[in-house]
């Protein structure tokens, strides 16, 4: 009796430069680096409205919250905003995730000392 054993094709090397589309880090670069932004943008916001009276009355949106409705409000639409526009520019990318990683550290940093007291205060 003769077995009949099917030969599957080899895999054929991916071409220099060319990266499967399930191994691109665009997007989660994308979105780390929004999320960067919108800490940047909560530490900005509350560090204005300590500096400035006028700031902090306009960041009122609610009256029972105070303005830190707005100051999150404002963190919420940066993040939306550049995540939407970093999504599109990096869609396709590949090799940008350390970059990435770089900029969310920064800019987290950078946010998390805005919304210090010792910080912020020092602008009152």
């Amino acid at each position: 009796m003769a077995t009949m054993s099917r030969s599957q094709p080899e895999p054929q090397p991916m071409p220099s430069g060319d990266v499967p589309p399930a191994k691109r880090d665009g997007f989660p670069a994308a979105t780390l680096m929004a999320a960067g932004v919108g800490v940047f943008v909560l530490g900005l916001m509350t560090t204005w409205a300590e500096a400035s009276a006028s700031m902090k009355s306009r960041l009122q949106l609610n009256d029972d919250v105070g303005p830190l409705s707005g100051k999150t409000t404002w963190a919420v639409i940066a993040f939306a905003a550049s995540w939407v526009v970093l999504s599109v520019v990096l869609w396709k990318r590949d090799k940008c995730l350390n970059i990435a990683l770089g900029v969310f550290a920064v800019l987290t940093v950078a946010g998390l000392v805005g919304t210090f007291p010792t910080f912020f205060q020092a602008f009152g």
